[in-house]
């Protein structure tokens, strides 16, 4: 059975290093970070504000993110989130744990890299 969207334990499971490294490229707000995913996926993913925020405050609590609340051009009022040097070593050793689990999968799959 081919599924549209991935499991709820796989969406799960990549929030965090999804999250850390959008924000490696920059600040960012909630909404942006929803529709980046959007637009990477293809619109395969779709992330809810429910879905989003909780992680955004356990990131921060972890000491991974910081936010802090910037009035935009237009007056309005935004939470941006930021990475911070743990957020760093944090992605790191995240994009090698998914690297490691993406190897073990390509060998059992018999699956032959793309060019």
């Amino acid at each position: 059975m081919y599924r549209d969207m991935p499991s709820k334990g796989l969406m799960a499971a990549t929030t965090k290093p999804m999250i850390l490294s959008i924000l490696r490229d920059g600040k960012n707000y909630g909404y942006e970070i929803i529709q980046r995913i959007k637009e990477m996926s293809s619109g395969s993913l779709h992330w809810s504000d429910g879905m989003l925020y909780p992680v955004l405050h356990r990131l921060e609590r972890d000491g991974f993110i910081t936010s802090e609340w910037i009035i935009t051009s237009t007056g309005r009022k935004r939470k941006y989130y930021s990475i911070t040097e743990a957020g760093k070593a944090e992605l790191q050793a995240e994009k090698e744990n998914w690297l490691n689990v993406n190897s073990i999968l390509v060998h059992l799959w018999d699956l032959k890299p793309s060019v």
